[in-house]
């Protein structure tokens, strides 16, 4: 069938790109692709061998189960979101998850009410909808499923740099739970590195913000330091203020000892692979290392770092939905 074969496509293509560099936000789509297709044929082979009555029945039931799967997912958006507020404070960034939720839901009631009113114009503007929420919807389950795989890379080569991304201090000075695992996950690896034999150093980056006592670099090198790790294998970079300049200014100071170095990036999973996205544009020859983050913040700050990957790429994006746009509008009109 067609529809294996562009599945066969998508994938040997996907592998291509994991060949010459697993930072490619192209892997993620192809991937999704494939997922999509394979699963779109083996639907259409199980609808075209299974008729009768079981066959009605476990289409109901599938369905049933996608529709309550879905409610459950637009309300777990929305009580996240809730609990992010209260937690993180009503920050923009800490409302992703809230306003998804009520995207879908908004998007939903929009086709029920062309539905039921039979408008034209209004069943127009809900098709139009539901396709771009689809669309992102699509890219962005791209994303999360290849960052969860990248975000668990193993780094077995030596190294000759760890790099650490700074995320903000606490009380001006005290570093919080949210960096702490980035530094105890560059630790460790620092840990195994020396045990082979092979001491790298430790960059940390972080500039200093206007409510931070000091640059976020040394806090983290002294909680490196209070644990154990030698200072002498410790180089704070503290001008950076954004994950860009973060890479860019610990390049800087990779460079300095010449080419051919080898590092790796510690960040936390959410942030992974926009970070490696970000260290690939740059050129800084390192994939990054994902520290865990609490399950509560997770959904809001993966949601962040997909935004800003979009908006990366906003001229793509615009033409894509564009395009969309304009088939709906064609077919329905």
């Amino acid at each position: 069938m067609l529809i294996y074969a562009m599945a066969a496509m998508a994938l040997l293509l996907f592998l291509i790109g994991v060949a010459r560099d697993l930072r490619r936000f192209g892997n993620a789509v192809l991937l999704g692709l494939f997922l999509a297709l394979l699963s779109a044929g083996l639907l259409t082979d199980l609808l075209a061998a299974h008729t009768g009555p079981l066959m009605v029945y476990g289409a109901f039931s599938a369905t049933m189960l996608t529709l309550l799967g879905f409610l459950a997912l637009v309300a777990y958006l929305i009580g996240n979101g809730v609990q992010m507020a209260r937690k993180e404070g009503r920050r923009p960034a800490n409302l992703l998850s809230l306003l998804a939720g009520l995207t879908v839901l908004g998007v939903c009631s929009l086709l029920l009410a062309a539905l039921t009113t039979g408008s034209r114009s209004l069943g127009t503007v809900a098709a139009i909808a539901t396709v771009l929420c689809v669309y992102f919807s699509f890219l962005f389950a791209c994303f999360v499923c290849y960052g969860y795989l990248y975000g668990r890379l193993q780094v077995k080569t030596p190294l000759d740099y760890i790099v650490v991304l700074g995320s903000g201090l606490i009380g001006g000075s005290r570093v919080p739970p949210l960096l702490a695992g980035r530094l105890d996950k560059a630790h460790a690896l620092y840990a195994e590195q020396t045990a082979r034999g092979h001491t790298p150093v430790v960059i940390t980056s972080g500039g200093q913000g206007p409510d931070e006592d000091i640059a976020e670099a040394h806090a983290m090198a002294a909680y490196l330091t209070e644990r154990g790790l030698p200072s002498w294998d410790i180089e704070p970079e503290a001008e950076s203020r954004t994950t860009e300049e973060n890479l860019r200014n610990s390049r800087a100071i990779m460079d300095k000892d010449g080419g051919g170095y080898r590092c790796a990036i510690v960040t936390n999973d959410f942030h992974a692979f926009r970070a490696a996205l970000l260290a690939r544009s740059l050129g800084v020859p390192g994939h990054v290392l994902g520290a865990p983050t609490a399950a509560y913040f997770r959904p809001s700050a993966t949601l962040r770092e997909f935004t800003a990957v979009v908006l990366s790429h906003k001229r793509l994006n615009a033409a894509a939905c564009a395009l969309l746009a304009q088939q709906c509008w064609v077919s329905l009109w």
